[in-house]
């Protein structure tokens, strides 16, 4: 049984939030957690509480706790999202358009034992 948590309108560029997510693709929680807790960039904080809340969604939705060692990230995606389109000024009278990017994660959380049992 698998769960799922988003993310939407994350002000990171995708890109940065990428690299702090392909750390953790197909890792089990506990060494996922882990590895977002010491990892040194600003997209790992909102990484980590997404993780939390899809460890909390597979909980309720199978009515048990889990122990973190029969769970693992199954899929966790970064799509785009909107951009703030803003003008800076710059020399001549021109201006230089400035993209603040924003970003949607996905994350899916599965437990092994249906993993086994599937293949």
């Amino acid at each position: 049984m698998e769960a799922i948590a988003k993310l939407n309108n994350c002000p990171t560029s995708p890109r940065k939030m990428r690299l702090v997510v392909d750390l953790i693709r197909g890792e089990r929680v506990e060494k996922a957690l882990s590895v977002l807790k010491f990892t040194n960039k600003e997209a790992a904080i909102r990484v980590e509480k997404l993780l939390l809340s899809a460890i909390n969604n597979w909980e309720a939705k199978n009515g048990k706790t889990s122990d973190g060692s029969e769970l693992f990230v199954k899929t966790i995606m970064v799509d785009g999202g909107r951009q703030l389109k803003r003008l800076r000024p710059a020399p001549q009278g021109r201006g230089y358009r400035i993209r603040k990017r924003s970003n949607h994660v996905t994350l899916i959380v599965d437990s092994k034992s249906t993993e086994t049992t599937q293949n």
